[in-house]
Order: structure tokens, then sequence, then C-alpha cells
């Protein structure tokens, strides 16, 4: 581990290490210590909720699907599905062709497709749960639990924002105006796109009668929405 983290608590595992110079390498500097901060803050969050590390979960894999959760938005990562979607599939290969066991993989590759939807992230498993939570707390440290404000400062030496927010709006938007159905409408993605293009979505109804369809509204008369 590079010697700017050795105060912070990373797992030192070959996996570990193996995956942080994997990510580093694929990943704009913003993203890459936006996924190391979600660790922490992760790990932080699930302490005080009582859940301690490699006693009530695998430490190794709350770090590895942390460090892979925005693996989609990198060159390598970018495919033709949602970044979530993208990045959890390139997770699993680079842990598959690491020799991680097919059950762990299948922990990551959820970890990493449920972090835009915190509601269903948080009921799963604590891998999976503290993923979601930490990511989010780095752009936005909401809730009942505050960071000691010695232990924020080690951690923002240790990795500069970068503008880490702004980065990833504009990683998510400049992948999706290049494949626009990475960004459907109402998804996560398709609402930053919507903020940067001011197009007007379509309605339920025009999505459900445009062609092909099985003309579910002719001659339907509402009775509840009006």
């Amino acid at each position: 581990m590079d010697d700017a983290y050795r105060e912070l608590p990373f797992p030192g595992t070959d996996m570990a290490l193996k995956t942080v110079h994997y990510v580093k390498g694929i990943e704009e500097p913003a993203i890459f210590n936006h996924s190391m901060r979600s660790y922490l803050y992760g790990r932080f969050l699930g302490e005080q909720q009582g859940l301690q590390p490699d006693g009530d979960y695998d430490d190794e894999l709350l770090f590895l699907g942390c460090l892979l959760h925005d693996a989609g938005l990198s060159a390598e990562g970018n495919g033709d599905q949602r970044f979530d979607i993208d990045g959890a599939d390139l997770a699993a290969r680079f842990l598959t062709d690491q020799g991680m066991s097919a059950e762990k993989v299948d922990v990551v590759w959820d970890a990493v497709a449920l972090h835009l939807h915190y509601e269903i992230a948080i009921r799963k498993r604590p891998e999976i749960a503290l993923v979601t939570a930490g990511a989010g707390y780095d752009l936005g440290p909401e809730g009942p639990h505050t960071l000691p404000a010695d232990y924020v400062h080690r951690i923002h030496a240790a990795l500069p924002r970068l503008h880490a927010a702004a980065v990833l709006y504009d990683t998510i938007v400049g992948q999706a105006l290049g494949k626009p159905h990475k960004a459907p409408p109402f998804s996560m993605p398709g609402e930053l796109v919507r903020q940067r293009t001011r197009e007007t979505w379509p309605t339920w109804e025009q999505l459900m009668t445009q062609p092909p369809s099985w003309n579910d509204y002719d001659g339907y008369q509402s009775k509840r929405c009006e």
C-alpha cells in the first residue's frame, strides 16, 4: 500500500493490493480517491452500528466493493449498460481472473451493482450495505454519525477530494451523451443527463404507447388519476 495511506486502516491482503494497483491505473484520480474514502467511511458507519471488521463482515470484500464501485466510469469499464452494471461486470471479471471464489465475486458484484439503490442495498449483508453507505457519505455526510475532525483531516490529506462530485457528474454524463442507452429515463444517470441537456422525459403513457405496444391505452378511461 502507498506510504501516504499507511496511517489509515486499509486491508493489506494480496487481493486488496492488486486491486488498488488495478483501479488506480484505470480510474480518474478523483474517482479513485472517492472509492478509497468510501471504504473508510463505510467501515466507520459500520462501527457506529456495532459491526466489527472481520468479525461481523468480511473486511476485504467491503474494501473491494468500495474500490470497484465506480469502475464502470473508467474507459475500460465503459460498456453498453448503465455504469453501475458495467462496473459490476468489470469487477467480477477482474476478481475472477485473480482467482477469487465465485461466492465472493458474487458479493462484490452485488455491492457494485446496487450502490445506486440505497433502499435495497441497506437491507443486504454488511459488505453490500456499507459500500452504498460509505459512497453516499463521501458525497454528502448526512445522518447522525460525525467523523472526528482530525480523522477527516487525515483522510483528505492522504486522499484529496479533487472536486470528486463534479468529476463524477461530468464522467457519468459524458459516458451517457456518447451512449444514450446508458442513461435510461428515470434512472440516476438519466436524471443527470436531463439536467445537463434540459430535455423533457416522456410520460408513462408515452412510453407505454410508443410502437410496438400492446395498445393498453386504447379506449381506456382513467378512474383514479383525474
